[in-house]
């Protein structure tokens, strides 16, 4: 005859399974056999689902049917909804963060979901799961790893530098990897040049010129001291503006004389184009080079076109409102205005100063790799220039 229990008892053994006991030590403790047991969880899964507990065979394995899709469903949801806060969450910047899924599948495994359940909503296969779990991190994963580190320590050092100049870097110091390859990493890693808008005109006319075109837009060189470019522009800071005369090399590119003072007056391009003759050599290695500017009342002064005519050095100068005429020298400073002059409000001159001497000298000359040179840094195409002739001669 079978054993009669009563409700409590039941309940009891329904108590210590949510507890956390298994089935097999409930009936060990209890002396209720496995089929009983089973049957009173049965029971009470379908009177928490609102069924009332059938005693037709018949029915009762459809109930048993009904509670198994029941709990496939509601560990489905369960996956799900771990899903949508694992794999959607907003970042710092607003955008959508994906993660890797297979640690989900994990988590959940270890919560009670079957590993074949998390797949099986989730889109892929078991295998696949298994596959990363004994190899959680691949090689690419690996090599973007430390490609990644090197281009943090790259634009931590330069911030101006975008993904093409880190690519350059990075090829420099020993990585193999595409253009293309690290844009991507800084884009998903937000590794961005910092950029300023252009400031506008002032309006003002330039006077007549005193000089030829000798350039026409041709900015090439077929070696150093043959074309050299001049402007100047200005930055404020707190004590007043500062302006930056600068003379550029079109072999090379390099800044080869510059000039820094409160006052935007002819002795300021007097000074840098003094310090371009004097860093080349003196007036025997400059004599005959084009010096192209435009028609700022500086450069049509009497004193700087004196000064020209004391070093051997032709003048030129380009058209009224024509900005293309010495384009080569206005991307310069477009350069500088985004690197060192736009970045940060400047308190002092003598601060501002010594960013535009500590950029030239260290960042552009002898960092800033550029495309039309090869991927070389100014100095090193010098340097290279320079050697390739000794080997002909």
């Amino acid at each position: 005859m079978p054993k009669i229990y009563t409700e409590e008892f039941k309940q009891t053994a329904l108590d210590l399974i949510a507890g956390g006991m298994t089935q097999k030590q409930v009936c060990a403790d209890l002396g209720v056999s496995k089929s009983a047991l089973q049957a009173w969880v049965r029971d009470s899964r379908l009177h928490e689902h609102g069924i009332q507990p059938a005693r037709d065979p018949e029915e009762n394995r459809a109930q048993s049917a009904a509670l198994r899709r029941i709990r496939e469903l509601e560990r489905e949801n369960k996956v799900l909804r771990e899903a949508a806060a694992y794999l959607a969450g907003e970042s710092e910047a607003g955008r959508l963060v994906l993660k890797m899924m297979y640690p989900l599948v994990r988590d959940l495994a270890a919560a009670g979901v079957p590993v074949a359940v998390t797949c099986r909503v989730l889109g892929f296969s078991k295998q696949a799961f298994y596959a990363w779990c004994a190899h959680p991190v691949s090689d690419r994963d690996w090599d973007e790893a430390h490609l990644l580190n090197a281009a943090y320590g790259i634009h931590a050092d330069d911030p101006e530098f975008g993904h093409r100049f880190i690519a350059d870097e990075l090829q420099v110091a020993g990585y193999r990897a595409s253009e293309r390859r690290v844009w991507r990493l800084c884009s998903q890693q937000r590794l961005f040049s910092q950029t300023v808008k252009k400031a506008r005109k002032n309006g003002k006319k330039p006077g007549p010129p005193v000089c030829d075109d000798r350039v026409e837009r041709d900015f090439t060189a077929e070696g150093v001291n043959e074309l050299w470019l001049t402007d100047i522009t200005e930055h404020r800071t707190r004590e007043g503006k500062l302006y930056l005369c600068a003379v550029k090399d079109v072999y090379s590119n390099r800044i080869v004389g510059y000039a820094v003072d409160s006052r935007m007056k002819s002795r300021l391009a007097v000074a840098a184009l003094n310090d371009a003759v004097a860093r080349r050599g003196g007036v025997s290695r400059v004599a005959g080079c084009v010096v192209h500017s435009d028609r700022g009342s500086q450069f049509r002064s009497r004193r700087f076109q004196l000064a020209l005519k004391h070093h051997g050095l032709v003048a030129s100068m380009g058209r009224v409102g024509a900005a293309g005429d010495n384009a080569a020298m206005e991307s310069f400073f477009a350069t500088l205005q985004n690197n060192v002059l736009g970045r940060r409000t400047w308190g002092t001159r003598d601060e501002l100063r010594a960013a535009i001497i500590h950029w030239i000298e260290r960042t552009y000359h002898r960092r800033r790799r550029q495309r039309r040179l090869g991927k070389l840094t100014p100095v090193e195409y010098e340097a290279v220039s320079h050697d390739a002739v000794a080997l002909a001669a």
